[in-house]
């Protein structure tokens, strides 16, 4: 790549529209992501946000529109799909397994970043919200995506894995994996390279101070 070129992008939306019934959700939607880039979309409860992270991971059909995704995806939705009868560990080897992964070597390292190691043995049903959170993250990262679609990530979360997820996704960042993160409230915006508001069913993007401006959540 020549210097000062833009990056190919590894994820790319277009003219997506979604409606329930009568009800339009997505009405020409567009998003671009390209490697290494941290991207937020911010909207109001009900404004199609979990609607238009479906759409992208290719869980939800859409009305018109196009999406394409280059490499491997990771989608962690904002409510945990997990079995309530199994143990957390039961779970990295589900999951390995069905990404054919060599060992759970990733699993146990995610386990560890995220802070939760002692609950390995644990089932998810006994597990608190926040750290049923922390291993539907973990499952998300397990095959090491390189476009990562995050529902809401943080919901639950204490503060000290409110930092710990940072640092997480600062080093996904550094390696060149592209995140998507869904919410419906920024708190420290600068964090990312691209903040996208979702209005009316359309996204339209703000600027933030990485690039040289400064724009309130």
């Amino acid at each position: 790549m020549a210097p000062g070129s833009t990056p190919a992008p590894v994820l790319q939306a277009h003219d997506i529209h979604k409606s329930y019934g009568r009800h339009p959700v997505l009405r020409g939607a567009d998003l671009t992501v390209t490697p290494g880039q941290l991207v937020a979309v911010v909207g109001e409860n009900g404004a199609g946000k979990s609607t238009l992270l479906k759409a992208l991971a290719g869980t939800l059909p859409v009305d018109s529109g196009e999406v394409a995704l280059t490499g491997t995806l990771g989608h962690c939705p904002q409510d945990p799909v997990l079995n309530a009868s199994l143990t957390v560990e039961q779970h990295l080897h589900y999951f390995a397994a069905a990404h054919r992964l060599p060992d759970l070597d990733r699993g146990r390292e995610l386990v560890d970043l995220l802070g939760y190691e002692r609950y390995l043995a644990s089932v998810a049903g006994e597990l608190s919200g926040g750290t049923r959170q922390k291993l539907n993250l973990t499952l998300a990262l397990l095959h090491d995506p390189d476009v990562l679609l995050l529902d809401e990530p943080y919901q639950g979360f204490d503060w000290d894995t409110y930092l710990r997820f940072w640092d997480l996704v600062e080093g996904l960042r550094a390696r060149g994996k592209a995140i998507v993160v869904i919410t419906h409230l920024v708190f420290e915006q600068d964090r990312f390279d691209l903040l996208a508001d979702l209005t009316d069913g359309r996204l339209t993007p703000r600027t933030t101070s990485k690039e040289g401006h400064h724009v309130g959540a």
